[in-house]
């Protein structure tokens, strides 16, 4: 009698040590509104997996890619506020509505290359921490895009060539673009651009390559002109009332983690765009090389978009573009 005494007391131990565990145990749904092999979402999914395997699985975070929890981009500084989703990744001038210190990002061509975006990333995100946590969140990481360019289904080599275009763009910074070059944009949902393109709603793109590969662009579209108009990033950030729930050492591992995750991003963009674009010109798109000349010029056509930006934003922004053009010597 005495042993199924021990041993219920031993059954009953275990079950308990069980049952705190499980109750010990965080589990988060992150979103990611790109695609499932979009470099964004292997991004997010890769650093979920590392703070599964620091906490031992105290924080188990389980990434949803493809918008399949439902938020948009635009939507998404607002999604985290709310702790709708307690982590998500967003485009950081998709949310500029909202937050207009986030334009800056995507001003174009303000940052003229890779290393200027990195330049330009670093000097704004003491800056973009400062709004974040006004949105209740913080931002853990942020992470590029490669430059946008051009795709179209004719080849363009002058500003001549893009009037009358009907283009698809990521953000308002894009749209002032087009129309400044004489076009239509259209601020379109990534799910809806390949039908949008198919059926002639649309017949260009401002997008970096990467897209160019999750839209199969060669099945509707021709030419891509790498016209570096902007460089675009992604900001990882988490809800900050469910990061205070976590105990110091936990936080402190998303933390890290995210600063990892940071430099990962940063150093694989070249390789990634360089990849990107050649998967889209063995499938037949062609790149075609664009002129001093045309950059020039659009530089020059696109001088109003920046310094109207400069008229209507908020102290921090005005900060970030003077000390940016002095590290650049512009």
């Amino acid at each position: 009698m005495k042993k199924i005494i021990f041993v219920l007391l031993v059954v009953s131990l275990i079950i308990g040590i069980f049952a705190i565990s499980g109750l010990a145990a965080t589990r988060w749904v992150a979103n990611s509104v790109w695609p499932p092999n979009n470099h964004q979402s292997i991004g997010l999914v890769e650093f979920a997996e590392k703070i599964n395997e620091d906490t031992n699985g105290e924080l188990n975070i389980v990434v949803e890619t493809g918008g399949a929890l439902g938020y948009k981009g635009p939507e998404l500084l607002k999604a985290v506020r709310d702790g709708l989703v307690p982590l998500s990744d967003m485009l950081v001038s998709g949310v500029a509505g909202d937050e207009m210190i986030f334009q800056i990002v995507t001003l174009p061509f303000l940052a003229l290359d890779s290393g200027e975006a990195k330049l330009l990333s670093d000097i704004s995100r003491p800056f973009f921490n400062k709004a974040a946590a006004k949105w209740k969140q913080k931002i853990l990481y942020i992470a590029p895009w490669p430059a946008a360019g051009l795709w179209t289904k004719d080849e363009i080599l002058s500003v001549e060539d893009m009037k009358g275009l009907k283009t698809r763009t990521y953000d308002k910074n894009g749209a002032l673009v087009v129309e400044a070059t004489g076009g239509t944009p259209y601020a379109l949902p990534f799910s809806e651009v390949y039908s949008s393109l198919a059926t002639g709603l649309i017949d260009s793109v401002i997008t970096s390559s990467p897209t160019g590969v999750d839209g199969k662009f060669w099945e509707v579209l021709n030419y891509f002109q790498r016209l570096n108009i902007t460089q675009a990033t992604d900001m990882v950030t988490v809800n900050l009332k469910a990061f205070s729930k976590l105990d110091k050492e936990t936080q402190q591992i998303l933390i890290d983690t995210g600063i990892e995750m940071e430099k990962i991003m940063w150093k694989r963009v070249e390789e990634l765009d360089a990849e990107k674009e050649s998967i889209c010109n063995e499938n037949g798109i062609v790149s075609v090389p664009v002129t001093d000349e045309l950059k020039a010029e659009l530089s020059k056509i696109t001088a109003g978009i920046r310094e109207e930006w400069l008229d209507e934003a908020p102290a921090d922004a005005v900060v970030i573009y003077k000390k940016f053009m002095e590290a650049v010597g512009r």
